[in-house]
C-alpha cells in the first residue's frame, strides 16, 4: 500500500483574485509510482469528456449524469466559460463527497478546501457575508459519488484527502517582494501544502508516496526547495530535465517521491487538483465581480486576466476610491 498526490494551481497569471494550489490524496495498492489511476478506476472515472451533449429537465437539471463515469480530468478540458461551472462543480463535489460532508454552500466548499485560510477569505469585503447554494443536482452527485467510491473499493483505491491553499494579492505581493520571482512563490505554496499533505499522511498506516507535481514556469531544479520545505533528510536528485524532474528520501515504508511532470494534469490526482484549484478561484472571481457589479451599475465581468483586468480596474476606479480600497488588497503587481 502507498499513497499518490497530485497538485495544481489556478490563477498564475492574473492581476485580480487569487492563485489557487490545490493537492488531492489517495491510498493505492502496491507501489505508488507503479499506479495508474485512471486505468484502475476506469469503470466509474474518464478523463474524456461525453461525446453526446447534456439532456436537461424543464427545471433545469441534468438528468444523464449518473449513468456515465465520472468525469475527472484537467480543468481546462472540464471548464469552458461559456458552458458555466456545472461539469466542474459536478466533479469536484461528487469527489468530495468521497471524504467528507458534501459542501452545499459557496462557505461551506471554502471551509472543506481550505480551512486554514477561510479567515482570510472572510476578511476581504467582497467575501464578507457572501454565500449561496451551490447545486440543485445534490442528488445525482451523491448518487455518482456512492458509485465511485463502490469501484474505488473494489480496485482498492481511497481518495484520503483534498486541500487547497488560496494566495490573495495581498499575501501575494508581499511574496513576490520577498523572493522576486513569480515561479518561485508558486513552488514554495506548492511546497507547503505537500508539507501539510506529508503531515496528514504521517498520523495514516505508513507507506511510500509519490507526489505529482505540474512544473512551475520553465525551472528544471527544485532540490534546494525540496530541502528548504520538506525534510531535513538529504534529498536524491532522480532526473532533471525539461519534461521531468523527480527527488527522492527516505526508505522502504517512509520513501517519498516527488516527481514535477510537464502537463501533470494527465495524472488523475494531479487532475483533480487542476479541478479544486479552478473551482474556487471561479468561487471566489463570482464574489468579486457581484460586489463591484452592485457598486457600478452595467459594469462587464472580469476573469481577472491581464488587459481585461486593466480595463476593470479602470472601470471601477471612482467607486474603489469612494470605498476606500485600497490597491494592495485588490491587485497584483506580477
Amino acid at each position: 500500500m502507498g499513497y499518490l498526490v497530485g497538485t495544481d494551481e489556478a490563477g498564475y497569471g492574473p492581476n485580480l483574485g487569487p492563485l489557487v494550489v490545490s493537492a488531492s490524496v489517495w491510498q493505492v495498492p502496491g507501489d505508488p509510482c507503479e499506479a495508474d489511476l485512471y486505468e484502475s478506476l476506469r469503470d466509474v472515472v474518464t478523463a474524456a469528456p461525453p461525446t453526446r451533449r447534456r439532456t436537461t429537465a424543464a427545471n433545469g437539471d441534468q438528468v444523464d449524469r449518473a449513468c456515465r463515469p465520472l468525469l475527472l480530468a484537467d480543468s481546462k478540458v472540464v471548464y469552458r466559460p461559456s458552458g458555466g461551472l456545472a461539469d466542474l462543480e459536478f466533479g469536484l463535489l461528487s469527489a468530495l463527497a468521497w471524504v467528507g460532508p458534501r459542501p452545499r454552500s459557496w462557505r461551506e466548499a471554502w471551509e472543506a478546501l481550505d480551512a486554514d485560510g477561510f479567515a482570510r477569505v472572510e476578511s476581504l469585503p467582497w467575501h464578507d457575508g457572501y454565500d449561496r447554494p451551490l447545486t440543485r443536482d445534490a442528488a445525482t452527485i451523491d448518487r455518482q459519488a456512492a458509485a465511485v467510491r463502490a469501484g474505488a473499493e473494489v480496485a482498492g483505491v481511497r481518495l484520503v484527502a483534498m486541500r487547497c491553499r488560496a494566495v490573495f494579492p495581498e499575501l501575494w505581493n508581499q511574496r513576490i517582494e520577498e523572493h522576486l520571482n513569480k515561479s518561485t512563490v508558486l513552488s514554495l505554496v506548492t511546497l507547503e501544502l505537500l508539507g501539510d499533505v506529508l503531515d496528514v499522511l504521517g498520523t495514516l498506516e505508513a507507506g511510500p508516496v509519490l507526489a505529482i507535481c505540474d512544473k512551475h514556469g520553465g525551472r528544471d531544479r527544485y532540490r534546494p526547495l525540496l530541502q528548504r520545505c520538506l525534510t531535513d533528510a538529504l534529498v536524491e536528485v532522480r532526473c532533471e530535465g525539461r519534461d521531468e524532474s523527480q527527488y527522492g528520501w527516505g526508505r522502504g515504508e517512509r520513501r517519498v517521491d516527488v516527481a514535477f511532470r510537464a502537463k501533470a494534469e494527465r495524472y488523475l490526482p494531479a487532475a483533480l487538483a487542476s479541478m479544486a484549484s479552478k473551482y474556487l478561484r471561479e468561487l471566489a472571481m463570482e464574489a468579486f465581480n457581484d460586489f463591484w457589479r452592485r457598486h457600478v451599475p452595467g459594469l462587464a465581468a472580469t476573469a481577472g486576466y491581464p488587459v481585461d483586468a486593466a480595463r476593470f480596474k479602470a472601470d471601477i476606479a471612482s467607486a474603489q476610491q469612494a470605498l476606500g480600497i485600497d490597491d494592495r488588497i485588490l491587485w497584483r503587481d506580477r
